[in-house]
């Protein structure tokens, strides 16, 4: 098996061999030391992959491109499908709520307000929208 990171093959075999000299009454301390060895190695790999990635991403950005994945109105169909699903789900207990309160005034006050906020939403892709924000000096997005 071959070692992907050599100075943490190190840290390993020195750790087993501190292990063999302490002896097993410190190996919750020494197994401890390693993982947190381990852990800071990964925060580190982690950081330096999301760096690139945020360096890409701007880089598309101020070349004027969209990033990849993205949708011509900014979203996908799956923000979309997702924020449908969402306001449906939650429209059962909002009118449930309305109508044990208010009645039917109570009712139609829930549902002007899903339907307001659906309205919104959908309002961030009208055409119409997308030129104001353009104008505005906006990414579009």
């Amino acid at each position: 098996m071959e070692a992907r990171d050599p100075e943490l093959k190190k840290e390993l075999d020195a750790t087993l061999q501190a292990r063999k000299e302490l002896g097993p009454e410190y190996e919750s301390e020494l197994v401890d030391s390693f993982l947190e060895k381990v852990g800071q190695r990964v925060d580190g790999t982690i950081d330096q992959r999301m760096r690139r990635q945020l360096a890409e991403h701007r880089m598309v950005v101020a070349r004027g491109a969209r990033p990849p994945g993205a949708a011509a109105g900014g979203d996908t169909f799956g923000e979309r499908f997702g924020f449908g699903i969402i306001s449906l789900i939650l429209a059962v207990p909002l009118s449930a709520i309305g109508a044990a309160h208010e009645g039917l005034p109570g009712l139609v006050v829930s549902w002007l307000g899903i339907f307001g906020v659906n309205a919104v939403h959908a309002m961030g892709r009208m055409p119409w929208q997308l030129r104001r924000r353009k104008s505005a000096g906006g990414d579009g997005d």
